[in-house]
C-alpha cells in the first residue's frame, strides 16, 4: 500500500481536533506523520500542543524519534520544563534511548549557561538502565570547568564517575588540567598529569601542551622547557602551538638565546618552524634592541623555505630604525617594498628622518620615490621632513631641483599631500629670491 504524501496544514491543531471528533477510524494520525507535523512547526510549543492531541488518541503510541525530535526543539528553545516529564514518559515505555540525544542536551545546557542542568542530566542518565559514555563525560566536564564556580563539581563528577561505570580517559584528564592551569592551580594539574602514568594512560601532545602552558602563564619558562625536553625524550613530537608558547616566553624572559637555539632545534626534532615561529624571535630581537640578530633570523627564514611576511619586515626595519642603523633600514625597506608589502606610515617616516639627520636626504629621496610608485601616500610630517631638508641643504640649487624633479617625475595623488608640504617649498624659493635680489 502507497503511503499518502503529508499534506501541508494551515492549522494542525485544527486538523488533529477534527480527526478526533471523527466517528471514522483515525488512521491517518499515524506514528510517522505526527512526527512529520512535529519536526515541520517552527514554533516548539505548537509542536508540544501537537503532541499532547495525537497522545490521547486511544492505541496511539508516540515514535521514539517523535520523542527525540520534540525534546530537542524545545531545549533549543530554551523551554526546559517541558523536557523532563517527556524523559520521563521515555522512561516508562521503556524505550532504548541514543546516546546522541543525551550528548546534544548537554550542549544546550552548557550553551544556554545551564550548567546545574547538565549535571543533572548525567544522573538522569542512569535512570535509563544505561552507562553514561565517557563523552557524556566529557561534554559534562567541559560545560562545568567553563564556570568557575563549578571547577570543584567538576572534579568531584571526575573522581566518582567510575562509580558508575564510566572510566576518564586523556580527554577528561585535559579538559580538567587545563581548567586548573587556567585558574592558577598547577599543583592539581600536575597531580593529574601524573596520575595519567598510574591509570596505564599515555598524557598525548595536548596534555604536555597544557602543562606548559600553565608553567609560562606563571613565568616558570625554565620547567616549562625541562618538560619539553621529558616530551621529546618519551618520543612525542610536540606541535607547532607548543614551541610557540615557549618561544614566547623565552622572548619575553628576555632568554633570546635559549629561545633562538629552540628555533633552530624545531625542525631537527620533527616541527618544521613557521612564520609566527621566527616573527616571535625577531621581535624579541628587536624590543632588546638587537635588531642585528634578527637580521640572522630573517636570513635563517630564506634558507628554510619560510618567507617573510609584511610583521617580519615592518618589525626588523623598525628595530634597525630604533637603532640607529638606518642604512640597513633602508635595505630592508626597498626589499620590503619590492615583494609587495607596504611599510607603516611611521616606521617610513622613523626612517625617512633618521636618513635625513645624518646627512643621507638623497637616499631618503630615493626611497619616497619608491614608495610613491608604490602607490602609498607618506604622512605629512614625512614630506615636511623631506622638503625642509632638501631647502636647508647647502648643495647647489640645481641639485634640490633635480631631487624634487625626480620625485615629481612619479603620478602624484591627492592623496600624498605633498601641497600641503609645499609651504617649505615655498620658503626656500622666497629665500633664493631675497639672496639673488641683495646680489644685484
Amino acid at each position: 500500500m502507497v503511503s499518502t504524501p503529508l499534506k501541508p496544514y494551515k492549522n494542525p491543531i485544527f486538523f488533529i481536533t477534527t480527526r478526533l471528533q471523527s466517528s471514522k477510524p483515525i488512521s491517518i494520525l499515524s506514528q510517522n506523520r505526527v512526527q512529520k507535523l512535529i519536526s515541520s512547526q517552527s514554533d516548539p510549543l505548537l509542536a508540544k500542543e501537537i503532541f499532547d492531541l495525537a497522545s490521547i488518541q486511544p492505541n496511539f503510541h508516540p515514535s521514539y524519534s517523535t520523542y527525540h525530535s520534540l525534546i530537542l526543539k524545545l531545549a533549543h528553545s530554551h523551554h526546559f520544563s517541558h523536557i523532563n516529564p517527556l524523559l520521563t514518559q521515555l522512561k516508562s515505555r521503556n524505550y532504548p534511548i541514543s546516546p546522541s540525544l543525551f550528548s546534544r542536551l548537554i550542549r544546550v545546557y552548557g550553551e544556554t549557561n545551564h550548567p546545574e542542568k547538565a549535571l543533572k542530566l548525567f544522573y538522569t542518565i542512569l535512570e535509563f538502565n544505561t552507562k553514561p559514555l565517557p563523552k557524556h563525560l566529557n561534554a559534562i566536564l567541559r560545560v562545568l570547568v567553563a564556570r568557575r564556580g563549578f571547577l570543584r563539581s567538576a572534579l568531584d563528577l571526575f573522581r566518582s564517575a567510575h562509580r558508575y561505570g564510566v572510566l576518564a580517559n586523556v580527554v577528561s584528564y585535559n579538559i580538567l588540567m587545563s581548567a586548573f592551569c587556567l585558574n592558577g592551580d598547577l599543583s592539581i594539574a600536575y597531580r593529574l598529569f601524573n596520575e595519567m602514568f598510574k591509570r596505564g594512560l599515555v598524557p598525548d601532545i595536548e596534555s604536555y601542551r597544557i602543562l606548559m602552558q600553565g608553567l609560562c602563564r606563571r613565568s616558570q619558562v625554565s620547567k616549562a622547557v625541562d618538560l619539553l625536553e621529558d616530551m621529546l625524550n618519551k618520543g612525542f613530537v610536540p606541535d607547532a602551538l607548543s614551541y610557540t608558547t615557549l618561544l614566547n616566553s623565552l622572548c619575553r624572559k628576555k632568554k633570546l638565546k635559549e629561545a633562538y637555539k629552540l628555533l633552530c632545534r624545531m625542525k631537527v626534532k620533527g616541527c618544521n618552524p613557521d612564520i609566527v615561529h621566527y616573527n616571535t624571535v625577531i621581535f624579541g630581537f628587536c624590543r632588546e634592541n638587537k635588531a642585528v640578530d634578527a637580521v640572522k633570523v630573517l636570513e635563517d627564514m630564506y634558507r628554510n623555505g619560510c618567507l617573510p611576511n609584511l610583521v617580519s619586515y615592518r618589525t626588523l626595519v623598525g628595530g634597525l630604525c630604533n637603532q640607529g642603523l638606518y642604512d640597513e633600514a633602508s635595505k630592508y625597506t626597498k626589499e620590503m617594498i619590492c615583494k609587495g608589502f607596504s611599510p607603516h606610515f611611521s616606521v617610513f617616516h622613523v626612517l625617512m628622518k633618521g636618513l635625513c639627520n645624518v646627512g643621507k636626504t638623497e637616499e631618503a629621496c630615493e626611497l619616497l620615490v619608491d614608495m610613491l610608485r608604490f602607490g602609498e601616500a607618506p604622512h605629512l610630517d614625512t614630506w615636511a621632513e623631506i622638503v625642509t631638508r632638501m631647502c636647508i641643504a647647502e648643495d647647489d640649487v640645481l641639485r634640490v631641483e633635480d631631487m624634487l624633479k625626480e620625485i615629481l617625475k612619479v603620478e602624484i595623488k591627492p592623496h600624498t599631500k605633498i601641497v600641503e608640504a609645499g609651504a617649505g617649498l615655498e620658503e626656500y624659493l622666497n629665500r633664493k629670491i631675497q639672496t639673488r635680489r641683495k646680489k644685484f
